[in-house]
């Protein structure tokens, strides 16, 4: 990984699946990170958090799934069914926002976005990437990992829950993450 491991877009793997697989442990690892922050420290880690999941969910919208879609017999319905756990992922994940991390509950909801991620990166690991690597070619690959993150650097920073096609991240997508990047910098002044 590079100097800066919170910022997806900027991790050395050249392969999307490794890409991708890297992504997702670093999720796993940024959930223990919030669940073992003190009461003070819970919220900037819940914000680095909620900008992983957000940038990775989007990539994935905009690069992984469309392809898939085409070049992965039966890829129809494997996009389908993770675009469903993303959503129900992005909407408590949107919930757990703006209850903020001193809500009343907040860590047992938190738990159940773990478990709803988790289950959902096993799920696009077993049956989206294993088809994926199978079906394209290194350089393939190589290339969809600059995609990636090329659409991660610039993508909407918080959950956006009806947004998971492509065609909606690239017709609203782009204003919602100027609004999104806007909002985080006026929140750090703020502080």
């Amino acid at each position: 990984m590079t100097d800066n491991p919170r910022r997806p877009e900027t991790m050395e793997e050249t392969d999307v699946v490794d890409l991708l697989i890297a992504q997702h442990a670093m999720i796993r690892d940024m959930f223990d990170e919030v669940e073992q922050a003190s009461p003070q420290e819970r919220g900037p880690a819940f914000t680095r958090l909620v900008r992983l999941l957000a940038v990775h969910e989007t990539a994935e919208e905009e690069i992984v799934h469309p392809y898939v879609r085409k070049a992965v017999e039966g890829g129809e319905a494997v996009v389908d069914d993770r675009l469903a756990e993303e959503r129900e992922a992005k909407e408590l994940l949107q919930q757990l926002e703006e209850a903020g991390p001193n809500a009343p509950g907040f860590l047992e909801k938190l738990a159940l976005l773990r478990t709803a991620v988790t289950a959902h990166a096993r799920s696009e690991e077993r049956y989206e990437f294993a088809k994926l690597r199978t079906a394209t070619g290194p350089a393939e690959r190589r290339a969809m990992a600059a995609g990636l993150k090329a659409a991660e650097a610039i993508a909407p920073t918080h959950p956006h829950p009806g947004v998971e096609s492509a065609t909606k991240n690239l017709l609203v997508g782009t204003p919602i993450a100027i609004m999104d990047r806007v909002r985080d910098v006026i929140r750090q002044a703020m502080r």
